[in-house]
This record gives C-alpha cells, sequence and structure tokens, in this order.
C-alpha cells in the first residue's frame, strides 16, 4: 500500500469515526447542561466548596468564577512545583525554578500546556498527576462551561442569567470528562501506553550500554491531554514518545479523540438553541477549513521536490516512521486547529508550507473545530462578525438567532477577535528587537523569525505546541509567554461572557422575509470567508516574513 493512500484511508477512518460519536455525544452533553437534577457526587463537591449549584448566575458573575477558580489553580500548581523536592514520589527532582514555575502553571490552567522543560527529567508523580493531570480536567471543563453560557445567551431572553458556573464546571467533569477518560485509558494501555509510578530505572538498548527511563500514569494524563485538548506531554518527545502513542492505531484514537468533543458540541449548540440545523451550519464551516487544512498538508508533505524526499516518499524528516507522513500530518492538523498543541512529529521538520499551515491554523483562532469549548464561542463570535457583514452589504440590522447585533455587540466580538493578534504581534516584535530572546534561535533568517512567531502564536492562542529549535527556557521566555497565556484566556473570556449576558436580555426578534438564514450552506460559506479574510489581513505580513517566505526559497 503506498503512504498517499495510507494516509487518505486514516482520514477517512477518522471522518467515519467522528460522525458516528457525533449525534450521541453532542446529545449528551445538551442534556448534561440542561438537566435540573444533580448526582450525589457532585453534592459532595458543591458542599465542599461552599456553592449553590441552583442560583443562577448574571455574566459579571460567572466571569468571577470562572477568574476565582483558574487564580487558585495557577497559585495551587505554582506551588506544587517549587515545593516538589520536598514531596513524595518526586523521583529525586528538584523543585522548579521560579520563572518556570510560573509559566508552567500558567500554561496548564490556561489549557495551554506549552513546556519548556522535559517532562521525565523534571516532574515527579505527584506534580504530574496530582497538578498538571487536574488541571487538564479543569481546564478543559471551564472553556466548555464559557461555551455553554453563551449558548444560553442566545437561547433565553429578557434575562441576563447564565446558569450556574459551577454547576456546569462540575458537570462536565464529573458527567463527561472522566468517564470518556476512563474509556479511553483503558483503549490506551490496551494499545501499550505506560501506566504505572515506577521510579528511575535503567533499561537496556540495542547498541549496548543502558538508559534512564521512568514511568509513571501516562496513559490516564495521555488521554485527558487529547481529550480535553490539552496537549501536554508526559514526556519531552510528547505523542511522538512509545510510552504515550504506541503505534498507527493509537496514534489515530488520539487524533479522535483530540477532535470529539469540539465537533459534537455543534451538535449541543444546536439542540440547546432549539434548531439543529444552527448547528449543522456551524459544523459544516468547521468541517470545510479542517478538511482543507488537512489536505494542503499531506500535499505539502508528500510532495515536497529533491531526491532524499523522492526516495523516502515525501517529506519524512523528524516524522516517526510507525506513523508516516499521513498520520502525521492528519496530527499536526487537528492539534493546530484545535488548541491542544500535542504533537508526534517535529513541526520544526515540516516543509517552509507545511509549518505555515500549522502556524495559520492557530492564528485562524483555533475554531475549526478549536478547543474543548473554546472553538465554539470563537465560532459563534465569528458567526456574530459574518451576520453583520452581511447587514452592512444589504442595509439591515443584522440579526442571529433572533436576537439583534447593535453596537455593544459588535464592539465586545471586535474586541474578541483583536486581543489575540495583539498579544502575538506585539510580543513576536519585542522579541526580535531585543538582543537575549534572539540568542535563544537556533535558526536564522526567516525559520528563526518563524519560531519566535510560532511561540507568541501558541501561547496567546493557547496550544502550547513549539516549533522546536527556540530554547525557550529562559527567564524572558517563561515570564512573557506565561502572561501571554493568561491574557490570551481570559480576556477573550470577559468579552465572551458579557456578549452573552447582552444576548440573554434582549427580547427575541421574530424572522421577516428579509432575515438573513443563518442555517443554510449559503452562510456557511459566508462564515468561512470571514474567517479566512480576517485572519489573513492580520497574519499576512508576519507569515510573509516567516513560513511564506521560507518555502517560496526552498
Amino acid at each position: 500500500m503506498s503512504p498517499v493512500l495510507a494516509g487518505v484511508l486514516q482520514l477517512l477512518a477518522l471522518v467515519v469515526a467522528l460522525a458516528l460519536a457525533y449525534r450521541p455525544l453532542g446529545d449528551h452533553m445538551a442534556r448534561v447542561y440542561s438537566s435540573p437534577n444533580h448526582l450525589r457526587a457532585e453534592k459532595w463537591i458543591y458542599r465542599a466548596v461552599g456553592a449553590n449549584p441552583t442560583a443562577q448566575m448574571r455574566w459579571p458573575a460567572y466571569l468571577r468564577g470562572v477568574l476565582a477558580l483558574s487564580a487558585v489553580s495557577v497559585l495551587f500548581l505554582y506551588l506544587l512545583q517549587r515545593l516538589q523536592g520536598s514531596l513524595p514520589g518526586s523521583l529525586g527532582f528538584s523543585s522548579i525554578d521560579p520563572d518556570q514555575a510560573f509559566n508552567t502553571a500558567a500554561s496548564f490552567v490556561t489549557n495551554t500546556n506549552w513546556q519548556s522543560y522535559a517532562g521525565e527529567q523534571a516532574m515527579g508523580h505527584v506534580v504530574q498527576t496530582g497538578g498538571l493531570a487536574v488541571q487538564n480536567f479543569l481546564s478543559a471543563a471551564v472553556g466548555m462551561a464559557v461555551a455553554v453560557a453563551l449558548v444560553r445567551g442566545f437561547a433565553r431572553s429578557r434575562t441576563g442569567e447564565l446558569g450556574n458556573f459551577w454547576a456546569d464546571l462540575v458537570r462536565g467533569t464529573v458527567r463527561i470528562l472522566l468517564p470518556m477518560a476512563v474509556l479511553g485509558a483503558i483503549v490506551l494501555v490496551a494499545c501499550g501506553a505506560v501506566q504505572n509510578f515506577a521510579g528511575i530505572h535503567p533499561v537496556g538498548q540495542f547498541t549496548g550500554g543502558t538508559q534512564q527511563w521512568n514511568g509513571g500514569a501516562v496513559a490516564s494524563q495521555e488521554v485527558i491531554k487529547e481529550l480535553g485538548t490539552n496537549g501536554g506531554g508526559y514526556f519531552n518527545a510528547n505523542s511522538a514518545h512509545p510510552f504515550e502513542n504506541p503505534n498507527p492505531f493509537s496514534n489515530l484514537f488520539q487524533i479522535f479523540l483530540i477532535l470529539v468533543i469540539p465537533f459534537s458540541l455543534t451538535r449541543t449548540f444546536g439542540r440547546m438553541a432549539g434548531n439543529l440545523r444552527q448547528g449543522y451550519a456551524i459544523l459544516a464551516a468547521m468541517a470545510v477549513i479542517w478538511l482543507g487544512f488537512t489536505t494542503l498538508m499531506m500535499w505539502t508533505e508528500f510532495h515536497h521536490g529533491g531526491p532524499a524526499f523522492d526516495l523516502a516518499g515525501g517529506a519524512m524528516e523528524g516524522k516517526e516512521t510507525r506513523f508516516g507522513i499521513g498520520g502525521s500530518a492528519v496530527f499536526a492538523v487537528a492539534t493546530t486547529l484545535t488548541s491542544t498543541g500535542a504533537v508526534n512529529s517535529f513541526l520544526s521538520s515540516y516543509t517552509g508550507f507545511g509549518g505555515g499551515i500549522a502556524l495559520l491554523g492557530m492564528q485562524l483562532g483555533e475554531i475549526a473545530p478549536g478547543g474543548a469549548g473554546s472553538g465554539l464561542y470563537g465560532m459563534l463570535i465569528m458567526a456574530v462578525v459574518a451576520v453583520f457583514i452581511a447587514g452592512l452589504m444589504v442595509g439591515r440590522t443584522p440579526e442571529y438567532l433572533g436576537k439583534k447585533l447593535g453596537v455593544r455587540e459588535i464592539k465586545l466580538a471586535a474586541c474578541y477577535i483583536l486581543v489575540t493578534p495583539a498579544l502575538v504581534l506585539s510580543f513576536t516584535a519585542a522579541a526580535m528587537a531585543l538582543d537575549t530572546p534572539a540568542h535563544s534561535m537556533t535558526n536564522s533568517g526567516a525559520h528563526g523569525f518563524s519560531e519566535i512567531l510560532y511561540a507568541y502564536t501558541s501561547g496567546a492562542n493557547n496550544n502550547g505546541s513549539a516549533f522546536a529549535g527556540l530554547g525557550a527556557d529562559t527567564q524572558w521566555f517563561n515570564t512573557t509567554l506565561g502572561i501571554v497565556m493568561l491574557l490570551g484566556r481570559f480576556l477573550p473570556m470577559v468579552f465572551v461572557l458579557a456578549l452573552a449576558g447582552s444576548l440573554a436580555g434582549q427580547r427575541p426578534v421574530p424572522g421577516t422575509a428579509g432575515t438573513l438564514r443563518t442555517d443554510k450552506p449559503l452562510f456557511s460559506g459566508l462564515l468561512v470567508g470571514t474567517i479566512v479574510i480576517i485572519t489573513g489581513l492580520t497574519y499576512f505580513p508576519a507569515l510573509a516574513l516567516g513560513p511564506l517566505a521560507e518555502g517560496l526559497a526552498s
């Protein structure tokens, strides 16, 4: 079987698996977030944190819950790392330096999981399982809760109430993420992923001698890292490591885990909004972008010219032979079009255009399908902008799902869109202008610029993948990337929840003959065009200096 055909078959199998899971999972999540009942275990959690799950919250109270939980989580994870040397199960590792501890705490709480350290050489069992893995669950549940709050903003009328943050957080964790993570971990263990609490021990090598390895609760952390679109690996090699991702089936299963919740949330949106076709329209826009990016990535990696590439069947440098170009390309697109950031190949070794595709996937805002929750609310913000543009064309006040989009709503949507590019471009410019950050670049020219642009794009979009070749474990990058991750996560949430509150307080507007139908293929096409144009106008100059220049020169 040719490598190209193998890649296409993997993609088809993935599409079929996602299609089969779409309806049951989407409906289940809608029931979870709409149910008035609370499980006994959930009630115990509410009592422990002192929350009243039946109290309805307006958007400022909902936001305070998000920020309070996140602030406590950052502090807890920071202290856990700083005290690691005194904790049991530390495997002899010392405490983490302050700047790296801050960076890691901000990274995992914001669902970014950027790692400027080698996990098997720095983190013990307590920090890995009691700190990092816990935040993988919580950060994903927070994103899903904010998305559901925005959906309620569209679905409710004449009230500013968006639900209860603590109830949404707990339900998302207990009823959705935990059961799926348990089943997924069993599958990964069956595939050969490691799951133990072994200490550091010598392992023999084929060429003679030994190498030091440590085990860990790898499978259980691997499944939630993908399912919650987190991306932080137990080992430095991330999903290229055989302990995390043993074979082609586990690789395809991990890609499925990355995509299944973000895609299925469009069904949840349609169900909760009372119009499944609205969910299908959003799904269609996501699917078109994802399939388009995947096709382009496979094409550029399979057909890059040169004798070495021809002999290898494509651009195999930096890719695992057990996955091949197809499995690596599909994984790379899935992880950069979501907020996952896990990698099973060396992105810096991709072709110039291949690296640019991965970079552009994040710059779109990671909305196709995006992160767990963040992809849906990002796409709904873009839908608001698309409706506004359509309204300008015909001279009508824009409406979406029966809600008028006035000055306040459009300003909030615009602020959401502008936050991330402002962070990415300003910090990239500062890093390129100063001497110290430039010393971390192992490559010069367009590729070196791409390394820094990729780093801040990854941080601001809460992705966490790295272009590699950048020595990011410095005070500059640990501090600035930590700041970028925090601002890139929580400032957009402020605008999302404020928009949700504004929409929930409106009286629904009946549709007329002049109302734009937002449940038709025409709107999906308009939405895709809006996303591409806005991103292109924002990032094209930076992309022209980096991956485009490198690709045209190769």
